[in-house]
């Protein structure tokens, strides 16, 4: 175990949160083929495998399971310990993971962009997930600060809600519905909808909604990507529910519109969120910070669209 190395620990714990060494790759920047290397070497030192496969499925074996808990408690002192050395160096210099959702993509890049510019010495490195996905590794300390419409809810955490976040149905630019006036939420009983993954915060707002208006509309299709279902609804298969701020192109363009139905956008906000236990280094605060004092902002500039 003395022979480990920190890339090897690393390597393993991404490959053990997509169960994939094909996107564990992709993450890390490396080759399948270095990754796996990377977990025969790991497998050598420990003397015992920690996956298994059966088919084309991979899992982590019992020894997998108890080495990612003591391999994920490592990477994250050895983050504290950068994090606590990064604040004796102050802000010009530092690196942070900031996690965001799908929805996030259309602005937080942009986000990034202007405060690379106040502080061009911070290395960020950005992920994307769903919300689930986001609260497991808020949780875990894999990233340090995420930007996502709704927290968690089942452990401590700091949310701070910094721009409005509209959530509407959007349709093809000749759906019949388009150009309606108060549509009401039963009109759409019989409209086939395509929709965001279970565990998506959008697709969570969309079924609340759903219940609330007392409508059961079929879910004609599902998928885990803003863009594929855009295209998939101007192509005319059916509507969705999805944030203003991810369709302003299409909206612009005439290939999508809103329908106007009575009681929508459903009013969400856009948080930054860490976790309440956690000191942040003087990068992640001031990217918070910024984040807070800007978004806002930005996001009015981009789209129209202010709390």
């Amino acid at each position: 175990m003395l022979n480990l190395s920190l890339r090897q620990l690393r390597t393993f714990t991404a490959a053990a949160r997509y169960l994939s060494f094909a996107r564990a790759a992709e993450e890390l920047h490396l080759t399948a083929p270095a990754v796996s290397m990377q977990i025969r070497d790991l497998e050598s030192a420990i003397g015992l495998p920690v996956f298994e496969r059966s088919g084309r499925v991979m899992s982590l074996t019992t020894t997998g399971e108890y080495l990612l808990v003591y391999a994920r408690r490592v990477i994250a002192t050895l983050k504290e310990a950068e994090d606590t050395l990064a604040r004796l160096r102050g802000v010009q210099a530092g690196r942070i993971t900031v996690g965001m959702v799908g929805t996030a993509q259309y602005f937080v890049p942009r986000l990034l962009a202007q405060f690379r510019v106040d502080y061009p010495g911070v290395e960020v490195r950005l992920t994307v997930g769903n919300r689930d996905q986001l609260d497991r590794q808020l949780h875990d300390r894999e990233i340090d600060l995420a930007i996502m419409g709704r927290p968690p809810r089942d452990f401590d955490v700091r949310a701070e809600a910094f721009a409005a976040n509209p959530l509407t149905v959007i349709a093809a630019a000749s759906h019949r519905l388009v150009g309606v006036r108060d549509v009401a939420p039963a009109q759409l009983d019989r409209e086939p909808f395509i929709v965001r993954e279970s565990g998506s915060g959008t697709r969570s707002a969309m079924e609340a909604w759903f219940r609330e208006a007392r409508v059961a509309p079929p879910q004609l299709m599902e998928m885990n990507d803003n863009e594929t279902i855009k295209q998939a609804v101007i192509a005319g298969m059916g509507l969705t529910l999805l944030s203003l701020h991810t369709v302003g192109l299409e909206l612009d363009a005439g290939l999508l519109a809103v329908v106007d139905v009575a009681g929508l956008p459903l009013k969400r906000a856009w948080h930054v969120v860490s976790i309440g236990s956690m000191s942040l280094s003087p990068a992640a605060e001031a990217f918070r910070y910024f984040v807070l004092e800007r978004g806002e902002t930005l996001l009015g500039t981009l789209f129209g669209v202010s709390r």
